[in-house]
């Protein structure tokens, strides 16, 4: 596979699969000349845990020093609700983060991305609420652990939790563990749910907002999304760079923005289609707009 040079000074990366081990989503990674990656560390569609061995572990460890990889963070189950009313639901929920927080110290993975989950028609308060509480047991249950827990902005669709900044605030006023929280932007997410990132005065506000609400000094991860929906849509659905309701003006601000230069970024637009491989025209997109 043809390498592209890597940019100096930039983390840039993409979600990439783990099928046949997960240091395949490290090999894959370093095909695509990137200096940062996003991974599973377990099937994200199923209640199953994985359990690493010491193989595992090896080979995962000696495909990211062979790589050069600079940062990996690990994205937790879609399946996890730490804001559900559900008690079943809710202490499945709970069981879950505690293993990828378990799995993810085990690989020397930093960050760990999640969803905050959706109150299910039970108020905001409650929502942010249990958590907050999730959270709290999850880091007392595993004091072992030696990742931080990302935050993600979401779209805001149904009863989803973390659409405004203001509500991933009050989640991260209520941890005990502060220094194990932080957070993780995502483009497609901010923009549908009302944030405009299209103009550069619109753009500034926004981070202004994240800064003043949350602090810059928490953001850890950018999910690298255009959205094929429009701003306040409330609806998530990834596009690729440039080609939808975002438009590249906003990843031109992201990827020339000091603020953000050590703040590692990762697509998760769509995969390939046909003959045509996304992954790396939208890395080839990203890098093109960085001013030398």
């Amino acid at each position: 596979m043809h390498l592209t040079k890597k940019p100096e000074g930039i983390l840039l990366g993409a979600h990439f699969s783990i099928a046949g081990g997960l240091h395949n989503a490290v090999l894959t990674a370093s095909e695509y000349a990137c200096t940062a990656l996003q991974m599973f560390t377990k099937n994200p569609t199923t209640w199953e845990e994985r359990r690493l061995s010491a193989q595992d572990v090896q080979q995962f460890d000696l495909a990211r020093k062979k790589s050069g990889i600079e940062s990996i963070c690990s994205h937790a189950s879609y399946l996890i609700n730490p804001a559900s009313p559900d008690r079943n639901k809710y202490e499945r929920s709970q069981e879950a983060l505690q293993h990828e927080l378990m799995r993810s110290s085990q690989l020397g993975i930093p960050n760990v991305v999640i969803h905050p989950g959706a109150h299910m028609g039970t108020g905001e308060k409650k929502g942010l609420q249990r958590i907050a509480q999730c959270i709290n047991r999850a880091f007392e249950k595993v004091p072992e652990a030696r990742c931080r827990l990302l935050l993600e902005t979401t779209a805001g669709q149904g009863s989803n939790l973390g659409c405004r900044f203001e509500q991933l605030a009050a989640i991260y006023h209520m941890i005990e563990e502060k220094d194990m929280v932080g957070f993780c932007f995502d483009t497609c997410h901010v923009f549908a749910a009302g944030y405009d990132l299209r103009k550069k005065n619109t753009y500034e506000q926004t981070i202004r907002d994240f800064d003043e609400v949350i602090g810059l000094e928490l953001l850890r991860v950018i999910h690298v999304n255009d959205s094929k929906k429009g701003l306040g849509s409330r609806v998530d659905r990834h596009e690729h760079i440039g080609k939808g309701a975002i438009g590249i003006n906003a990843f031109r601000f992201i990827m020339n923005d000091p603020r953000l230069k050590a703040v590692p970024k990762i697509l998760e637009t769509p995969k390939k289609d046909g003959l045509t491989d996304y992954d790396r025209l939208n890395l080839e997109r990203l890098r093109a707009l960085i001013s030398n």
